[in-house]
């Protein structure tokens, strides 16, 4: 096993190529070993060089709705009226504090994430 940092754009290709041989490797072996250890050395170049933004408020509304197969009208009781559920999808009405508790007490989102700006 010859693991280095990785530095360079060369660097992280190499080790996504090896990775890609180390992937399926049995559990407990050296080579599974190594694959945590790269795994954990690629993870960690991607989040310097290849950041991903939080979606805003909105968009993670809408992507815990997915995830939970939920309808607009499965909101009512956590923003208000039909239509104030579609205001707020449609980003013509802001999220309110009380929408914000609910919607993270009911969706399990992020207080952070659903204060940030949209």
């Amino acid at each position: 096993m010859s693991i280095k940092p990785i530095k360079t754009e060369t660097d992280y290709l190499e080790a996504l190529k090896r990775m890609e041989l180390l992937f399926d490797a049995p559990i407990d072996t050296p080579e599974s070993d190594e694959a945590d250890i790269l795994g954990l050395l690629i993870d960690e170049y991607e989040k310097k060089h290849y950041p991903i933004d939080s979606p805003d408020p909105i968009e993670a509304i809408k992507i815990r709705m997915e995830e939970m197969q939920l309808k607009q009208v499965d909101l009512v009781n956590v923003i208000g009226s039909r239509s104030r559920v579609s205001e707020v999808l449609n980003r013509k009405r802001r999220l309110t504090v009380p929408m914000i508790r609910n919607l993270h007490r009911r969706l399990n989102i992020s207080p952070e994430i659903l204060i940030s700006d949209y």
